[in-house]
C-alpha cells in the first residue's frame, strides 16, 4: 500500500512511518516544512501529485494548555487542516486516519469510555480534536478515527522523559493523582494504525494501552521500571492548577467486534524503555 504520513517529525508520526516500513508499506513521510495541512491548496496539489491509497494525518497542534489562549490555532490544524486532508484524499480515492484523543470526554462517566459514549470536551484542545474527528468525517467516508491517551514515545517530550528528568535533577516530583488514563507508547499505537489503515474497517475507534492508572501511579511505575530513586509525591488536579481542564477519568475501551487491542500499559512502558536504552 502507498501510504502518506503527514506530521512524520512528530512522536507518533515517527513512529507510524518506522512502522510502515516494517511492513513493507510503500510510505511518504512529511513533516510541517514539507506540508501545512491548513493550506488547503498545497494539501490538494500534493496528495495529487504523490496519489496514495492511505493517509495517517498525525499533523496536530498538541499543546493543551497554550490551545486556551490559542483557539485559532489550535482549530486551524486539528480541524480545518484535517478536513482538508481528509477531502483531498477523498478527491483521489485514498482513506484517511486521523488520531484523537481521550480528552474529549469530560470523565464523569467513572467507567472506560467506549466508541458510543458521548463526548463532552471541556478544554480548548480537546474541542478541537473533536471538531477534526467531524471534519475528518464530514470530508472523506472512508474514514478511521482513533481515539488514544497520554502517549509516550523516543520521538518527543513526554511524561516518561519528563518524570525521569526530574529524578535526576531533583529527586523528588510531585504528581496529579485524581486523573486516570491509558498510558500508550508511541510505537504500539503505530503499529496498530498501519494495521487498521489496511482493512475497510472505517468509522471510529479506540485503541490505547490496556489497563489503566493515574499519572501518580505511571510515574511510580517509571520510577520502579527504570531502578531510579525518587521521592513521588501526590497532589489533587485542584492543586496544580492548570490552565486547560483534564477529564478525571478518561480510560479508553472498545466495544467493537473487530478491535485491535494493544498490550498491557505496564508492557508499553518497558518496552519504551527499552528502545530509549538502545538508541542512547
Amino acid at each position: 500500500m502507498k501510504l502518506l504520513v503527514t506530521g512524520a517529525e512528530g512522536m507518533l508520526g515517527t513512529d507510524v512511518v518506522r512502522a510502515a516500513e516494517r511492513m513493507d508499506h510503500d510510505v511518504v513521510g512529511l513533516g510541517h516544512a514539507d506540508l501545512d495541512v491548513t493550506d488547503v491548496d498545497a494539501v490538494a496539489r500534493l496528495l495529487g501529485d504523490l496519489r496514495p491509497e492511505a493517509v495517517v494525518n498525525c499533523a496536530a497542534y498538541t499543546n493543551v494548555d497554550g490551545a486556551e489562549d490559542d483557539l485559532r490555532s489550535a482549530m486551524d490544524t486539528n480541524a480545518h487542516g484535517a478536513g482538508a486532508l481528509a477531502s483531498a484524499a477523498r478527491a483521489i480515492g485514498a482513506s484517511v486516519l486521523y488520531p484523537s484523543s481521550d480528552y474529549v470526554f469530560d470523565g464523569s462517566k467513572a467507567a472506560p469510555y467506549v466508541e458510543s459514549d458521548e463526548p463532552r470536551p471541556q478544554s480548548v484542545y480537546a474541542q478541537s480534536k473533536l471538531a477534526g474527528e467531524h471534519s475528518t468525517a464530514e470530508s472523506n467516508p472512508r474514514h478511521f478515527l482513533v481515539r488514544s491517551s497520554w502517549l509516550f514515545g523516543v520521538a518527543g517530550k513526554n511524561f516518561v522523559e519528563t518524570m525521569l528528568s526530574l529524578a535526576t535533577n531533583h529527586g523528588e516530583v510531585v504528581v496529579v493523582r485524581d486523573q486516570l488514563g491509558c498510558p500508550t507508547y508511541t510505537a504500539h499505537l503505530a503499529d496498530a494504525l498501519v494495521r487498521l489503515v489496511a482493512t475497510d474497517a472505517y468509522g471510529l475507534h479506540h485503541i490505547a494501552g490496556a489497563g489503566g492508572c493515574s499519572w501518580y501511579e505511571f510515574a511510580l511505575e517509571i520510577f520502579r521500571q527504570a531502578g531510579v530513586e525518587c521521592r513521588a509525591m501526590s497532589c489533587t488536579t485542584e492543586e496544580i492548577d492548570r490552565p486547560a481542564p483534564r477529564p478525571a477519568y478518561s480510560v479508553l475501551a472498545t466495544e467493537r467486534g473487530e478491535a485491535i487491542h494493544l498490550p498491557e500499559w505496564e508492557v508499553g512502558l518497558g518496552d519504551y524503555l527499552k528502545e530509549r536504552v538502545a538508541a542512547a
